[in-house]
């Protein structure tokens, strides 16, 4: 049986990760999942790892200092306790030279204390908060990366000449699947319905939304998801024909996204130079509906033969009005195929066989 530790950038979470996906479905493996240190004062490291499936157990580590580089006595203590509690579990669990799976710039501190048979580096995102040195440190010794996006291949690339792009995924069969039922909350909408699944953040661009509502009076804008402090958001939700949802589970949301008419995908203003494309665009996208998206100035158009883009918030509200009127089952066939090929399994299969081909599996 293949073994492999995951020193995750995550805790284990109800909405599962690109990490939780793809340590779910590592072929024929055993897995040891680590989320990152405990808040200071939270007990749950010392309680006995949790089994989540066969054969797949989860620990966090132990509480550490806030970020940095480290120096100091109490940082070298944590990192050295950190190292001891690693080895034990190891131990516990029989594991012997596994393949180390790293999603966090943070698992640099413990690859010279840990004894592993391979190393990979899964960088989905962006690091600014850490030090540089640490992802270099970890890009340097692994011998495979995966980006989530080209942009972050070329950011990763000067370190380490084995990098493949890995994009993001999706759990395809769940939203891909036709005439699911209205849930509750939207049974007594009978107009089209212009839908966004997300957390409304505070940086979130709001105006797009805001002019759909008004231009479109006969549609209902729906929002599902969590909600922030967003300047915008009270006169958003001040328009008659705007609904909010607040968050649905991972098990409801497809209900949601089967009932939308148009899928809407919306940019942050933190992260519109960031190319990584989000899971949700690909569960639009398996759902075979209408998207209408924007894009920053300089943004490349991702899947322009099935995504409406746009730049303004009026240009935004002229495509729902094109989306709305789609006929013909090209595209929803087109964007299902999409979906489809950003399968988790998918995605899962190719690690496999990369793995597999390096001798790394």
């Amino acid at each position: 049986m293949r073994q492999v530790v995951c020193l995750s950038g995550q805790f284990w979470a109800d909405v599962p990760t690109r990490t939780q996906q793809l340590m779910s479905r590592m072929k024929d493996a055993e897995v040891l999942y680590f989320a990152p240190p405990a808040a200071d004062g939270d007990k749950s490291w010392k309680a006995p790892g949790r089994k989540l499936r066969p054969g797949l157990i989860a620990y966090t580590l132990p509480p550490a200092p806030p970020a940095g580089p480290p120096t100091g006595f109490l940082a070298r203590w944590v990192q050295s306790r950190n190292i001891r509690f690693l080895q034990s579990r190891l131990e516990r669990h029989h594991f012997h030279d596994p393949l180390l799976w790293c999603s966090s710039p943070g698992a640099a501190a413990y690859l010279d204390a840990l004894a592993y048979r391979g190393l990979v580096y899964d960088c989905d995102r962006y690091w600014p908060e850490v030090p540089e040195q640490w992802e270099s440190e970890l890009t340097a010794a692994a011998d495979v990366v995966f980006a989530a996006s080209p942009d972050l291949a070329d950011h990763l690339v000067p370190c380490n000449r084995n990098v493949t792009l890995l994009p993001n995924g999706c759990n395809y069969p769940m939203f891909a699947r036709d005439a699911l039922p209205r849930p509750k909350a939207l049974a007594d909408l009978t107009g089209p319905i212009l839908g966004w699944a997300g957390t409304i953040w505070a940086d979130l661009e709001l105006a797009p939304l805001l002019k759909a509502a008004r231009s479109h009076p006969d549609c209902t804008v729906v929002l599902v998801g969590r909600m922030e402090k967003n300047p915008l958001l009270p006169a958003l939700l001040a328009e008659p024909n705007v609904r909010f949802l607040d968050f649905v589970s991972p098990v409801e949301l497809p209900d949601y996204l089967c009932n939308f008419d148009v899928c809407l995908s919306l940019l942050r203003r933190s992260h519109q130079d960031d190319d990584v494309l989000p899971a949700r665009i690909f569960e639009y996208l398996s759902t075979g509906k209408p998207i209408v998206a924007m894009l920053a100035p300089d943004q490349v158009e991702v899947f322009p033969d099935v995504i409406y883009s746009a730049q303004s918030p009026a240009e935004f509200s002229l495509l729902c009005t094109r989306a709305l009127d789609e006929t013909g089952s090209w595209a929803r066939d087109r964007r299902r195929a999409y979906g489809r090929a950003a399968a988790w399994s998918q995605r899962a299969g190719e690690v496999n066989r990369i793995l597999e081909s390096i001798g790394l599996f």
